[in-house]
C-alpha cells in the first residue's frame, strides 16, 4: 500500500510514519506549510519542517513539503478573525482538519496515487467507526468529528492504540530526533510574542467596551470586546471579592454581560453545521463534549440541540460540541449563542 505520512515535526507523527514503514507500506512523508512563520515556534516554522525532514532521513523515506498558505488563510485564519469580530470563540484546529489536513491533503494524496494518509492523531478507526484514542489523556477524537465515511476509509491513525509514553519509548528506540520533543500547545498562527491580540489587531479594529451585569448596570470596561470569550473570568473587574464571568459578548453594542458562576449554567445548547461520522444523522441519548480535553456530559440530542441531563457550563458560541456513545464519535456541530 502507498501511504502518505503527514509529518508535523512532532513525536506522534514521527512514530506514525515509522509504524507505517514497519508495516511494510511504501511510505512518503509530507509536511504542510500552512503559515508564513519563519522565526516563531509552531507547527509551520522552519524548525518543525527541519525536524520532520530529519525523521524522514532516519526512516529512509522521501519527504515532501506542500504549501497551502493561501487556502489556510482563506479557510482557517480569516474565519477565525471574523468569528472574533462577531463575538464568537472559534476552533481553528477543527477547521484546519476539515478543510486542509483531511480535505485538500486527502484530495491531493488521491490524485498522486496514495492509497491512504497516516497521521499522528490519538484516535482509532475500527470497522468504519471513529473511536477515542487508547490514551485517555491524549485522546484527539474531539477534533476529528468532521470526518465522514469517505475520509475514514482513507485515513490511518497508527499511534491511536498507544499511550503517549509508549509513543515516546518507540521513538527513542528508533533513534528519532523528536523522541523527547515537547507537545505543541498553541494555535500555529498565533505567535508567542504577540498572541491573539496582535493577530486580530493586524486584521481588524479592536474596540473598548462596557462590562455590564445582568440588570444592565455598568460594572467595568474591557480594552477589546473582540478578545472576550464566554466563560472568561480574568480582566472583567469584580471588586469586592465578587467573581464575574462573561455570559455573553456583543461587539455590535460594545458590551460584555457578566454574572456569577451559577449564571453560566444552562440546560441545553443549540448546534449548527452538523457533521455525522457515519453519514446519517443521529438522535437520542449521547454524551456531549464541548472542549478538546473536557469531560463528556450525559445528554439527549433532538436533531437541533443538545439537552443535558444536568445543567452544564455554557458553551462559548463558535465552539464545537462533539457527540459520543461510549468511545465512539457520532458527530457534532458548532454551538450557537
Amino acid at each position: 500500500m502507498k501511504v502518505l505520512a503527514a509529518m508535523s515535526g512532532g513525536v506522534d507523527s514521527s512514530v506514525a510514519a515509522a509504524l507505517s514503514v514497519e508495516e511494510g507500506h511504501e511510505v512518503t512523508g509530507v509536511t504542510l506549510r500552512l503559515w508564513d512563520n519563519p522565526t516563531d515556534a509552531g507547527c509551520c516554522s522552519v524548525a518543525e519542517i527541519d525536524d520532520a525532514r530529519q525523521v524522514a532521513n532516519v526512516l529512509g523515506i522521501d519527504h515532501l513539503v506542500w504549501t497551502f498558505v493561501d487556502d489556510f488563510d482563506a479557510r482557517v485564519v480569516s474565519p477565525y478573525v471574523e468569528a472574533h469580530a462577531g463575538g464568537l470563540t472559534p476552533n481553528p484546529c477543527i477547521e484546519c482538519n476539515r478543510h486542509l489536513k483531511f480535505g485538500r491533503m486527502l484530495r491531493r494524496a488521491a490524485q498522486l496515487g496514495f492509497d491512504a494518509v497516516a497521521t499522528g492523531h490519538h484516535a482509532r478507526v475500527i470497522g468504519g467507526r471513529l473511536l477515542r484514542g487508547a490514551d485517555e489523556q491524549k485522546d484527539q477524537s474531539y477534533v476529528l468529528y468532521v470526518l465522514g465515511p469517505a475520509e475514514l476509509a482513507r485515513v490511518r491513525f497508527p499511534v491511536g492504540v498507544m499511550t503517549k509514553a509508549e509513543v515516546r519509548a518507540k521513538a527513542a528506540a528508533l533513534g528519532l530526533p523528536t523522541a523527547a520533543k515537547p507537545d505543541s500547545q498553541d494555535v500555529c498562527f498565533v505567535t508567542t510574542s504577540g498572541g491573539r491580540e496582535a493577530l486580530l489587531a493586524s486584521r481588524i479594529s479592536l474596540h473598548a467596551g462596557r462590562v455590564v451585569d445582568t440588570a444592565g448596570a455598568d460594572v467595568g470596561r474591557v480594552d477589546a470586546v473582540e478578545l472576550v470569550t464566554v466563560g472568561q473570568r480574568r480582566g472583567l473587574g469584580g471588586g469586592g471579592g465578587t467573581r464575574r464571568y462573561a455570559l455573553s459578548v456583543d461587539p455590535a453594542a460594545g458590551t460584555v454581560t457578566v454574572g456569577e458562576a451559577r449564571d453560566l449554567l444552562v440546560d441545553s445548547v443549540p448546534l449548527t453545521r452538523l457533521c455525522w461520522v457515519g453519514g446519517a444523522p443521529v438522535t437520542g441519548p449521547v454524551e456531549a463534549q464541548s472542549s478538546a480535553h473536557g469531560d463528556a456530559a450525559e445528554a439527549t440530542f433532538d436533531g437541533a440541540a443538545v439537552h443535558f441531563s444536568r445543567p452544564q457550563r455554557r458553551v462559548a458560541p463558535g465552539q464545537s460540541v462533539v457527540l459520543y456513545r461510549g468511545e465512539e464519535v457520532l458527530g457534532g456541530g458548532i454551538a450557537l449563542g
